[in-house]
Protein backbone atom coordinates (compact mmCIF):
# COMPACT_ATOMS: atom_id res chain seq x y z
CA UNK A 1 0.00 0.00 0.00
CA UNK A 2 1.34 3.03 -0.96
CA UNK A 3 2.03 6.01 1.56
CA UNK A 4 -0.68 8.35 -0.71
CA UNK A 5 -3.23 5.23 -0.39
CA UNK A 6 -2.92 5.25 3.47
CA UNK A 7 -3.17 8.95 3.99
CA UNK A 8 -6.48 8.95 1.85
CA UNK A 9 -7.75 5.45 4.38
CA UNK A 10 -6.48 7.74 7.23
CA UNK A 11 -8.45 10.37 6.13
CA UNK A 12 -11.50 8.58 5.73
CA UNK A 13 -11.37 6.84 9.10
CA UNK A 14 -11.20 10.35 10.61
CA UNK A 15 -13.71 12.39 7.97
CA UNK A 16 -16.47 9.60 8.89
CA UNK A 17 -16.89 10.16 12.30
CA UNK A 18 -16.25 13.70 12.45
CA UNK A 19 -19.26 14.38 9.93
CA UNK A 20 -21.66 12.04 11.86
CA UNK A 21 -21.21 13.84 14.87
CA UNK A 22 -21.02 17.11 13.23
CA UNK A 23 -24.75 15.78 11.51
CA UNK A 24 -26.19 14.23 14.59
CA UNK A 25 -25.40 18.14 17.16
CA UNK A 26 -26.97 20.16 13.25
CA UNK A 27 -29.99 18.06 14.32
CA UNK A 28 -30.24 19.57 17.98
CA UNK A 29 -31.18 22.60 19.24
CA UNK A 30 -28.39 25.66 20.78
CA UNK A 31 -26.63 24.38 23.79
CA UNK A 32 -26.93 25.99 26.55
CA UNK A 33 -23.96 26.71 29.23
CA UNK A 34 -24.06 27.13 32.93
CA UNK A 35 -24.31 30.93 33.75
CA UNK A 36 -25.15 30.33 37.66
CA UNK A 37 -23.25 30.56 40.72
CA UNK A 38 -23.10 26.55 40.98
CA UNK A 39 -23.07 25.52 37.70
CA UNK A 40 -19.54 28.07 37.25
CA UNK A 41 -18.64 26.24 40.81
CA UNK A 42 -18.95 22.82 39.52
CA UNK A 43 -16.99 23.81 36.31
CA UNK A 44 -14.19 25.13 38.49
CA UNK A 45 -14.13 21.90 40.58
CA UNK A 46 -14.26 19.79 37.14
CA UNK A 47 -11.43 21.98 36.46
CA UNK A 48 -9.59 21.23 39.56
CA UNK A 49 -10.01 17.13 40.38
CA UNK A 50 -8.58 16.93 36.49
CA UNK A 51 -5.59 19.37 37.22
CA UNK A 52 -5.44 16.41 40.85
CA UNK A 53 -5.37 13.20 38.00
CA UNK A 54 -2.61 14.63 35.90
CA UNK A 55 -0.56 15.75 38.84
CA UNK A 56 -1.02 11.69 39.93
CA UNK A 57 -0.71 10.06 36.51
CA UNK A 58 3.08 12.44 36.77
CA UNK A 59 3.69 10.73 39.90
CA UNK A 60 2.53 7.70 38.48
CA UNK A 61 5.43 7.85 35.70
CA UNK A 62 7.71 8.82 38.25
CA UNK A 63 7.75 5.51 40.07
CA UNK A 64 7.81 3.65 37.07
CA UNK A 65 11.04 5.70 35.93
CA UNK A 66 12.58 5.39 38.96
CA UNK A 67 11.64 1.33 38.96
CA UNK A 68 12.92 1.38 35.80
CA UNK A 69 16.46 2.78 37.24
CA UNK A 70 15.65 6.43 34.82
CA UNK A 71 17.03 7.60 38.65
CA UNK A 72 17.94 11.01 37.34
CA UNK A 73 14.38 11.94 36.42
CA UNK A 74 13.38 14.36 38.48
CA UNK A 75 9.55 14.79 39.53
CA UNK A 76 9.02 18.24 38.08
CA UNK A 77 10.34 16.99 34.93
CA UNK A 78 7.84 13.59 35.45
CA UNK A 79 4.90 16.17 35.92
CA UNK A 80 5.81 18.52 33.56
CA UNK A 81 6.01 16.33 31.01
CA UNK A 82 2.45 14.69 31.60
CA UNK A 83 0.54 18.12 30.04
CA UNK A 84 3.48 18.35 27.64
CA UNK A 85 2.28 14.77 26.47
CA UNK A 86 -1.44 15.51 26.36
CA UNK A 87 -0.46 18.69 24.27
CA UNK A 88 0.86 16.56 22.20
CA UNK A 89 -1.54 14.27 21.60
CA UNK A 90 -4.62 16.89 21.31
CA UNK A 91 -2.88 18.49 18.13
CA UNK A 92 -0.56 15.59 16.50
CA UNK A 93 -1.45 12.60 14.79
CA UNK A 94 -0.82 9.11 16.17
CA UNK A 95 -0.84 9.99 19.59
CA UNK A 96 2.62 12.11 18.99
CA UNK A 97 2.74 13.42 22.58
CA UNK A 98 3.88 9.77 23.81
CA UNK A 99 7.16 10.81 21.43
CA UNK A 100 7.80 14.39 22.86
CA UNK A 101 7.79 13.01 26.34
CA UNK A 102 10.47 10.37 25.15
CA UNK A 103 12.67 13.01 23.25
CA UNK A 104 12.34 15.90 26.14
CA UNK A 105 13.16 13.36 29.01
CA UNK A 106 15.91 11.81 26.61
CA UNK A 107 17.45 15.18 26.69
CA UNK A 108 17.86 15.21 30.51
CA UNK A 109 18.54 11.61 31.58
CA UNK A 110 21.19 9.06 30.38
CA UNK A 111 18.49 6.17 29.98
CA UNK A 112 18.19 5.43 26.25
CA UNK A 113 14.89 6.92 23.98
CA UNK A 114 13.77 2.88 23.73
CA UNK A 115 13.65 3.07 27.63
CA UNK A 116 11.61 5.75 28.39
CA UNK A 117 9.23 4.91 25.91
CA UNK A 118 8.84 1.79 27.28
CA UNK A 119 8.26 3.22 30.77
CA UNK A 120 5.37 4.85 28.98
CA UNK A 121 4.06 1.82 27.19
CA UNK A 122 4.02 0.07 31.27
CA UNK A 123 1.26 3.65 31.79
CA UNK A 124 -0.49 2.53 28.90
CA UNK A 125 -0.82 -0.88 29.62
CA UNK A 126 -1.61 0.34 33.79
CA UNK A 127 -4.40 2.29 32.06
CA UNK A 128 -5.61 -0.10 29.69
CA UNK A 129 -6.27 -2.96 32.33
CA UNK A 130 -7.68 -0.45 34.79
CA UNK A 131 -10.42 0.55 31.78
CA UNK A 132 -11.16 -3.23 31.33
CA UNK A 133 -11.98 -4.54 34.83
CA UNK A 134 -13.94 -1.07 34.97
CA UNK A 135 -15.45 -1.79 31.43
CA UNK A 136 -16.39 -5.27 32.12
CA UNK A 137 -17.64 -4.74 35.92
CA UNK A 138 -19.24 -1.13 35.41
CA UNK A 139 -20.19 -0.82 32.09
CA UNK A 140 -21.88 -4.24 30.64
CA UNK A 141 -25.10 -2.31 30.55
CA UNK A 142 -23.53 0.07 27.98
CA UNK A 143 -22.25 -2.91 25.69
CA UNK A 144 -25.76 -4.46 25.64
CA UNK A 145 -27.35 -1.64 23.92
CA UNK A 146 -24.25 -1.66 21.41
CA UNK A 147 -26.36 -3.02 17.71
CA UNK A 148 -25.49 -6.49 18.09
CA UNK A 149 -24.05 -8.01 14.67
CA UNK A 150 -25.59 -10.45 12.10
CA UNK A 151 -23.99 -13.81 11.65
CA UNK A 152 -23.18 -12.93 8.08
CA UNK A 153 -20.72 -10.15 9.87
CA UNK A 154 -19.65 -12.52 12.94
CA UNK A 155 -18.36 -15.28 9.97
CA UNK A 156 -16.45 -12.34 7.98
CA UNK A 157 -14.87 -11.31 10.98
CA UNK A 158 -13.64 -14.89 11.86
CA UNK A 159 -12.75 -15.32 8.74
CA UNK A 160 -10.36 -12.25 8.68
CA UNK A 161 -9.07 -13.06 11.85
CA UNK A 162 -7.83 -16.28 10.33
CA UNK A 163 -6.31 -14.50 7.30
CA UNK A 164 -4.44 -12.22 9.92
CA UNK A 165 -3.35 -15.01 12.00
CA UNK A 166 -2.13 -17.16 8.46
CA UNK A 167 -0.71 -13.77 7.17
CA UNK A 168 1.11 -13.14 10.44
CA UNK A 169 2.41 -17.05 10.38
CA UNK A 170 4.06 -16.91 7.12
CA UNK A 171 5.81 -13.43 7.37
CA UNK A 172 7.18 -14.59 10.62
CA UNK A 173 8.70 -17.49 8.39
CA UNK A 174 9.56 -15.62 5.92
CA UNK A 175 11.20 -12.69 7.51
CA UNK A 176 11.98 -14.95 10.79
CA UNK A 177 15.79 -12.79 11.44
CA UNK A 178 14.43 -9.59 10.97
CA UNK A 179 11.68 -9.86 13.22
CA UNK A 180 14.27 -11.63 16.09
CA UNK A 181 16.34 -8.65 15.21
CA UNK A 182 13.60 -6.38 15.74
CA UNK A 183 12.38 -7.93 18.52
CA UNK A 184 16.20 -7.57 20.12
CA UNK A 185 15.91 -4.32 19.45
CA UNK A 186 12.76 -3.12 20.99
CA UNK A 187 13.56 -5.97 24.24
CA UNK A 188 14.28 -2.68 26.06
CA UNK A 189 10.48 -1.28 25.58
CA UNK A 190 9.55 -4.48 26.88
CA UNK A 191 11.38 -4.47 30.47
CA UNK A 192 9.48 -1.66 32.47
CA UNK A 193 6.21 -3.62 31.45
CA UNK A 194 7.56 -6.63 32.36
CA UNK A 195 8.22 -4.98 36.08
CA UNK A 196 4.78 -4.55 36.94
CA UNK A 197 4.17 -8.58 36.94
CA UNK A 198 5.02 -8.11 40.61
CA UNK A 199 3.32 -6.18 43.91
CA UNK A 200 4.78 -3.30 42.63
CA UNK A 201 2.61 -3.85 39.38
CA UNK A 202 -0.36 -4.28 41.82
CA UNK A 203 0.23 -0.84 43.61
CA UNK A 204 0.13 0.81 40.51
CA UNK A 205 -2.96 -0.76 39.23
CA UNK A 206 -4.80 0.50 42.33
CA UNK A 207 -3.43 4.03 41.68
CA UNK A 208 -4.37 3.98 38.28
CA UNK A 209 -7.86 3.25 39.17
CA UNK A 210 -8.38 5.99 41.52
CA UNK A 211 -6.97 7.90 38.90
CA UNK A 212 -9.69 7.03 36.94
CA UNK A 213 -11.83 7.43 39.63
CA UNK A 214 -10.81 11.00 40.11
CA UNK A 215 -11.50 11.64 36.35
CA UNK A 216 -15.03 9.78 36.42
CA UNK A 217 -15.78 13.13 38.91
CA UNK A 218 -15.04 15.24 36.35
CA UNK A 219 -17.48 13.98 33.93
CA UNK A 220 -19.86 14.31 37.29
CA UNK A 221 -18.73 17.74 37.83
CA UNK A 222 -19.38 18.74 34.48
CA UNK A 223 -22.65 16.80 33.91
CA UNK A 224 -23.82 18.86 37.16
CA UNK A 225 -23.00 22.17 35.73
CA UNK A 226 -25.54 21.17 33.01
CA UNK A 227 -27.92 19.49 35.10
CA UNK A 228 -27.22 15.93 33.97
CA UNK A 229 -27.05 13.73 37.08
CA UNK A 230 -24.41 11.20 37.00
CA UNK A 231 -24.16 8.87 40.09
CA UNK A 232 -20.16 7.92 40.54
CA UNK A 233 -20.81 4.01 39.04
CA UNK A 234 -22.47 6.14 35.82
CA UNK A 235 -18.98 8.30 35.32
CA UNK A 236 -17.03 5.36 35.81
CA UNK A 237 -18.95 3.65 33.00
CA UNK A 238 -18.78 6.55 30.43
CA UNK A 239 -15.21 7.27 31.56
CA UNK A 240 -14.06 3.79 30.23
CA UNK A 241 -16.75 3.54 27.49
CA UNK A 242 -15.56 6.63 25.66
CA UNK A 243 -11.59 6.15 26.80
CA UNK A 244 -11.77 2.56 25.09
CA UNK A 245 -13.16 4.19 21.97
CA UNK A 246 -10.20 6.86 21.76
CA UNK A 247 -8.16 3.79 21.13
CA UNK A 248 -10.03 3.75 17.55
CA UNK A 249 -7.62 5.64 15.25
CA UNK A 250 -9.03 9.11 15.02
CA UNK A 251 -7.53 12.76 14.00
CA UNK A 252 -5.90 14.55 16.97
CA UNK A 253 -7.75 15.20 20.09
CA UNK A 254 -9.77 12.44 19.07
CA UNK A 255 -12.13 14.01 17.05
CA UNK A 256 -15.26 12.10 15.99
CA UNK A 257 -14.70 8.66 17.85
CA UNK A 258 -14.74 10.37 21.15
CA UNK A 259 -17.34 12.28 20.81
CA UNK A 260 -19.68 9.85 19.77
CA UNK A 261 -18.86 7.68 22.32
CA UNK A 262 -19.44 10.70 24.82
CA UNK A 263 -23.26 11.04 23.30
CA UNK A 264 -23.76 7.71 22.85
CA UNK A 265 -22.76 7.03 26.68
CA UNK A 266 -24.18 9.77 28.53
CA UNK A 267 -27.21 9.06 26.83
CA UNK A 268 -27.30 5.20 28.06
CA UNK A 269 -27.17 6.58 31.57
CA UNK A 270 -29.53 9.56 32.06
CA UNK A 271 -32.49 10.77 30.83
CA UNK A 272 -30.95 14.05 29.67
CA UNK A 273 -32.50 15.26 26.41
CA UNK A 274 -30.14 15.83 23.00
CA UNK A 275 -29.70 19.38 23.46
CA UNK A 276 -28.13 18.61 27.11
CA UNK A 277 -25.97 16.08 25.95
CA UNK A 278 -24.52 18.10 23.44
CA UNK A 279 -24.23 20.70 26.02
CA UNK A 280 -22.23 18.12 27.92
CA UNK A 281 -20.26 17.11 24.87
CA UNK A 282 -18.72 20.79 24.38
CA UNK A 283 -17.92 21.82 28.19
CA UNK A 284 -16.42 18.22 28.76
CA UNK A 285 -14.08 18.94 25.97
CA UNK A 286 -13.74 21.95 26.82
CA UNK A 287 -12.24 20.57 30.30
CA UNK A 288 -10.60 17.87 29.46
CA UNK A 289 -8.77 19.43 26.20
CA UNK A 290 -7.95 23.11 26.35
CA UNK A 291 -6.62 24.15 29.47
CA UNK A 292 -4.21 21.13 29.41
CA UNK A 293 -2.85 21.70 26.18
CA UNK A 294 -2.45 25.33 26.36
CA UNK A 295 -0.73 24.30 29.70
CA UNK A 296 1.37 21.92 28.06
CA UNK A 297 2.57 23.72 25.41
CA UNK A 298 3.60 26.92 27.45
CA UNK A 299 5.60 24.19 29.81
CA UNK A 300 7.23 23.44 25.92
CA UNK A 301 8.21 26.50 25.50
CA UNK A 302 9.48 27.53 28.88
CA UNK A 303 11.09 24.74 30.42
CA UNK A 304 11.71 22.52 27.63
CA UNK A 305 12.88 25.18 24.90
CA UNK A 306 10.02 25.01 22.21
CA UNK A 307 10.17 23.18 19.00
CA UNK A 308 13.42 23.85 18.17
CA UNK A 309 14.44 21.69 21.06
CA UNK A 310 12.21 18.98 19.71
CA UNK A 311 13.95 19.45 16.94
CA UNK A 312 17.34 18.52 18.16
CA UNK A 313 16.34 15.82 20.31
CA UNK A 314 14.94 14.10 17.49
CA UNK A 315 18.33 14.48 15.48
CA UNK A 316 20.08 13.25 18.48
CA UNK A 317 17.64 10.18 18.54
CA UNK A 318 18.43 9.35 14.92
CA UNK A 319 22.16 9.65 15.92
CA UNK A 320 21.73 6.87 18.50
CA UNK A 321 19.50 5.07 16.67
CA UNK A 322 22.05 5.04 13.44
CA UNK A 323 25.12 3.69 16.00
CA UNK A 324 23.06 1.36 17.43
CA UNK A 325 22.61 -0.19 13.95
CA UNK A 326 26.24 0.46 12.89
Amino acid sequence: MSTRTRRLLLLVVWVIPIAGVVWWATKQRAPTFPSSFGGIMALVGALALYAVATLMRGERWLRILRRSEIGEASRGDAYALVPVGYMGNNVLPARGGELLRTFLLGGRVRATKRTILGTILAERVLDAVALGVILVVLAAGLLRRLPKPNEALVLAGVALLVLLVLGAAVAFLRYRERLVFVLRALAPMAAPSKQLLSRFGLVLLLVSLAIWGVEASVYMAVGHAVDITLSLRDGLAVVAFTNAAALIPAAPGYIGTYDAAVIFAVDAVSSASKSSVLSYLLLLRFVLFVPITVVGLGLLVVRYGGLSRIRAARAAARAEAATATA
